[in-house]
């Protein structure tokens, strides 16, 4: 009887560990991108999910689709949930050179 106890309070507290290292992280991610994309305007430049820099063309919110610039005269549409976070260069090159260093 105490084994099974034992054994069901470690369990028990494996899965809070498992919740707070691995889902909550995620869920928090998932929101702070589903609140960028709530907030995307015409004309603000962004990254999407793939690396690509482009400006946003419109915002189709019903259909879930964005049409973003990425070179003068081309436009893609793009799922919204694929924009990623917003284009800031010199927080871009802050990240790089960190990451050479």
């Amino acid at each position: 009887m105490e084994q099974t106890l034992l054994f069901a309070i470690v369990l028990l507290l494996a899965l809070g560990a498992y919740w707070s290292l691995v889902i909550f992280p995620r869920q928090r991610d998932f929101q702070k991108r589903q609140q960028y994309v709530s907030q995307l305007q015409t004309g603000d430049e962004m990254i999407t999910y793939g690396g690509i820099i482009g400006r946003v063309v419109s915002v189709e919110a019903e259909q879930g689709t964005a049409h973003v610039e990425i070179a003068p005269g081309v436009i893609v549409r793009v799922l919204s949930v694929a924009l990623v976070q917003p284009f800031d260069p010199e927080k871009l090159s802050e990240n790089v050179r960190k990451a050479q260093s």
